[in-house]
C-alpha cells in the first residue's frame, strides 16, 4: 500500500504560509483578527479559489474545518513568536518553496480528478500554488509577488508540467509526487540563490509616447 506524501507536507505548508502572512499583517499593524484572517486567506485562499473556479465543492476547509483552526492558531502563535522569526527566515523560505510545489501538485490532482485537460490542470496548479500569496499582497496593499520579477509562477508551471509528464509516462504516484516536490523546491531555492528573474516591462510614458 503506497503512502501519499502530500498529507503531512500540506499541513506543514499551510502552517508556514499562515505564519508568514501573520508577519506581513504585523508589518501593516493589523489587529489580532486581521492577523488571523490574513493567515487563513494566504494559506487556504489558493485552494478555495481553485475550487470555486472548478466547481469543486465543498471547499477544503469546509470539508476539513481543522485546516481553518490550524491556520488561525499558527497565525496567532506567530504574535508570541515574532521576536524569534528573523532567525528562522531561511527555514520559512524553504517551507514557502515546498508549499509552492505541494499546492501546485494538489491543484493538478483536483483538476485531473474532475476530468480536465492539460491547460486547465496547469492553471489549477498555478492558482492553488500562487493565489493565496496574491490575496495576501492585495490585502496588504502591495503589488503581488506573482506579478513581480520573482521566479514564482514559473516554478509552479514547471512543477505542474513535470507532474503531468510523469503521469503520462505512467510513473508510480508516490515516487512522482516526491520527485515533483523535490524539483519544485530545488528550482525555487536555486532561483532565490542565483537571483533569477523574469524579464520585466518598463514603460516611461513620456510626452512623445502615444496616449494609452
Amino acid at each position: 500500500m503506497s503512502i501519499d506524501p502530500l498529507g503531512a507536507a500540506y499541513l506543514v505548508a499551510i502552517t508556514a504560509e499562515a505564519m508568514t502572512a501573520a508577519l506581513a499583517a504585523g508589518r501593516r499593524r493589523l489587529d489580532w483578527f486581521g492577523v488571523a484572517v490574513l493567515g487563513c486567506v494566504t494559506a487556504l485562499g489558493g485552494g478555495s479559489l481553485r475550487d470555486v473556479l472548478l466547481g469543486h465543492y465543498p471547499l477544503s476547509w469546509v470539508r476539513r474545518p481543522e485546516y481553518l483552526l490550524l491556520t488561525v492558531g499558527a497565525a496567532l502563535a506567530t504574535i508570541a513568536l515574532a521576536r524569534a522569526m528573523p532567525r528562522l527566515r531561511t527555514a520559512f523560505l524553504v517551507l514557502d518553496a515546498l508549499g509552492l510545489a505541494v499546492f501546485t501538485i494538489i491543484g493538478c490532482r483536483v483538476a485531473l480528478a474532475l476530468g480536465h485537460g492539460t491547460t486547465i490542470v496547469l492553471v489549477s496548479g498555478l492558482v492553488t500554488g500562487c493565489a493565496g500569496g496574491v490575496l495576501r499582497d492585495l490585502l496588504c496593499g502591495e503589488v503581488p509577488l506573482l506579478l513581480r520579477r520573482e521566479l514564482y509562477a514559473t516554478v509552479s508551471l514547471l512543477a505542474g508540467g513535470l507532474y503531468l509528464l510523469g503521469r503520462a509516462l505512467g510513473l508510480q504516484e508516490t515516487a512522482l509526487t516526491l520527485a515533483t516536490m523535490a524539483a519544485g523546491l530545488a528550482l525555487r531555492l536555486l532561483a532565490l540563490h542565483r537571483e533569477w528573474h523574469v524579464p520585466t516591462f518598463a514603460y516611461g510614458g513620456g510626452k512623445d509616447d502615444a496616449a494609452p
